[in-house]
């Protein structure tokens, strides 16, 4: 289907292609009835400025968005970071935007780069967002999802076997004598914290008297990790070991635990997921498990381009391994 142009608002709303310009620009300038019906033909056609559109009658996009889930966390900056290498050969730029978990902001950057008519889209999403997609596709706009397989495979996904993931770190710490065992995450809308704990479910079931227990957190944060370590602390029985669903999560129970006096690995064995750059730095270097990160998005950007170059292409789902980085928190 084809975008809405600035004649289909005109005529939808019975002025002038120079009254809609200036409802957009200069709406100071035009009568309260006549905006009003301007943007009721906008809401009801679905139009998008484009303000691209010099660049896009000359050839194509040299830009591309990435929508990433939190851009505090290093693992994501790492996989900007490939992207950005990858598009650097092609000689294209890439736009970022931070959503920090929320799906208003999400939704308000999808919108902007379909302004903007970027080549395509790479994006981490919070939640299911394919009929979002969907409409971008509409507009010749493809999308890759990044650090999220794509369970219906309508688009094109370049993530990590998470489960796997969960089931290495866990069997890690049942190997090193591990019985109780903390996972540490949330929130469970984000798909890589309900996979890496169904991991560690498995690899519980597998083995002989081993318990998982669930504690939740409000994100994926260093804050939150820190939150949930002096829960763990403050507890008469506490476990042997905590499977923490990222790094940030892991280096803030780590602070609490040396702050408590609680001893790692000794009395309690910690490993986290991502292996970023602190984890080896940490005040006890840190077992985590590694992705590939700046593969991820060399991968993601990649396949994107292809995809915009050739829109008949069919949905690909790249899933890399992650590995097993032993440190000091769980030896």
């Amino acid at each position: 289907m084809a975008a809405a142009s600035i004649r289909d608002v005109a005529r939808a709303a019975g002025v002038s292609v120079g009254t809609v310009s200036n409802v957009l620009n200069r709406p100071d300038e035009v009568s309260a009835e006549s905006v009003a019906r301007v943007k009721q033909a906008i809401e009801e056609l679905g139009y998008r400025r484009n303000d691209a559109a010099r660049q896009l009658r000359a050839g194509t996009s040299s830009t591309v968005g990435f929508v990433v889930l939190d851009g505090q966390n290093p693992f994501f900056a790492d996989v900007v970071r490939g992207a950005e290498d990858e598009a650097s050969r092609n000689g294209i730029a890439i736009l970022v935007g931070n959503t920090d978990e929320e799906t208003e902001r999400e939704a308000r950057y999808l919108d902007l780069f379909e302004e903007q008519r970027v080549r395509g889209v790479l994006v981490s999403p919070y939640k299911d967002i394919n009929p979002r997609l969907l409409r971008l596709r509409e507009r010749e706009i493809p999308a890759v999802l990044v650090d999220r397989f794509s369970g219906d495979g309508r688009f094109s996904s370049v993530s990590v076997d998470n489960v796997a993931g969960g089931r290495m770190a866990a069997e890690h710490l049942i190997g090193t004598g591990r019985r109780r065992i903390v996972y540490v995450g949330g929130p469970f809308e984000l798909r890589q914290v309900t996979d890496r704990l169904a991991g560690a479910r498995v690899a519980a079931e597998e083995a002989s008297g081993v318990e998982i227990e669930v504690l939740p957190t409000e994100a994926l944060t260093v804050e939150q990790g820190i939150a949930a370590g002096q829960r763990i602390t403050e507890r008469r029985t506490r476990p042997d070991a905590v499977f923490a669903a990222n790094d940030l999560l892991a280096l803030g129970l780590l602070q609490a635990f040396v702050g408590a006096g609680v001893r790692v690995p000794h009395d309690v064995a910690l490993i986290g997921f991502d292996d970023i750059s602190f984890a080896g730095a940490a005040a006890v270097p840190l077992s985590s498990m590694r992705q590939p990160s700046r593969m991820i998005g060399q991968t993601a950007l990649r396949i994107l381009l292809e995809e915009a170059a050739d829109p008949a292409l069919i949905p690909r789902q790249t899933v890399f391994q992650p590995e097993l980085v032993v440190r000091a928190s769980t030896a």
